[in-house]
């Protein structure tokens, strides 16, 4: 009975990564097709396979321009996030400070509003502080947005933090900075990690604000720059997945090299002391 629990377990495995890894497998396998095969077959595998999608998702739109746009705008982003969150979810978590709940919940309450509903107010913020088609003009609302959710994730991870360490630095005449930068940071290290990208990946995906902010083409985002690839009479199908799977290489690189702090970060406090 155990080897056959084992057994279905491994098969449910497969299907369950097969069916999360179904669209990148596909969008993969467009992108080496032939153009004349994409919209005449419908199937899985080609017999002449071909980088032309390839060289055409790079030449025909600047998308080492687009990445490297979304590669600044999302790690500034993630920068300056983190920083805010760190010392906004220490003090409401480690400091005696009256209305925690109530500022926690404001916090809550902010992130709850859809971007269609902010973009207008953004947009002329942006504008009349003259940071259209700029990096600083993405960056300011990427915070707005991201900022709600990395204060929570991380004051989660400093509750989990024994109060008895913050004390004994006390006790050794620390201040409440150096036991933040000392002891509180290098606990937390496997939280920040998993916020950090968390956060990298949802500004690298933006695509409302992006569209919005940044209408000259030297400074589109990848998602809108992807989405500028098709014109008024047809939609290039192949060029598409290929730039798909370009931009898509960083993240799973990203996620891969950190993989172990994110599951750190994940698990971290999942069990109880």
């Amino acid at each position: 009975m155990k080897k056959r629990g084992t057994v279905g377990f491994y098969i449910f495995l497969v299907v369950f990564v097969f069916l999360v890894m179904f669209p990148f497998i596909w969008v993969f396998l467009t992108s080496i097709k032939p153009v004349n095969e994409i919209f005449s077959s419908f199937k899985w595998f080609t017999s002449n396979p071909t980088l032309s999608s390839y060289e055409a998702a790079l030449t025909n739109r600047p998308l080492l321009r687009y990445m490297l746009n979304s590669f600044v705008v999302s790690m500034l982003t993630t920068v300056l996030s983190l920083t805010f969150a760190a010392f906004t979810a220490y003090a409401v978590t480690r400091l005696p400070i009256k209305g925690k709940g109530l500022i926690l919940g404001l916090v809550l309450a902010a992130s709850m509003f859809p971007q269609i509903a902010i973009i207008s107010p953004m947009f002329n913020l942006v504008t009349n502080l003259g940071l259209r088609n700029s990096y600083l003009g993405l960056i300011i609302p990427y915070i707005t947005i991201s900022l709600p959710l990395a204060i929570w994730i991380l004051s989660t991870f400093f509750k989990k933090i024994p109060y008895e360490l913050e004390e004994s630095a006390k006790l050794d005449g620390a201040s409440p900075f150096q036991t933040f930068r000392k002891i509180i940071l290098p606990l937390a290290t496997p939280g920040i990690f998993t916020t950090g990208i968390l956060v990298f990946i949802a500004a690298w995906n933006e695509y409302l604000f992006a569209l919005t902010i940044n209408s000259d083409d030297q400074w589109r985002t990848v998602p809108v720059g992807i989405s500028m690839y098709q014109s008024e009479f047809s939609i290039p199908w192949g060029d598409i997945s290929a730039a798909t799977v370009i931009v898509t290489i960083p993240i799973v690189v990203l996620v891969l090299i950190f993989q172990r702090r994110i599951v750190s970060g994940l698990t971290s406090g999942s069990v109880k002391e």
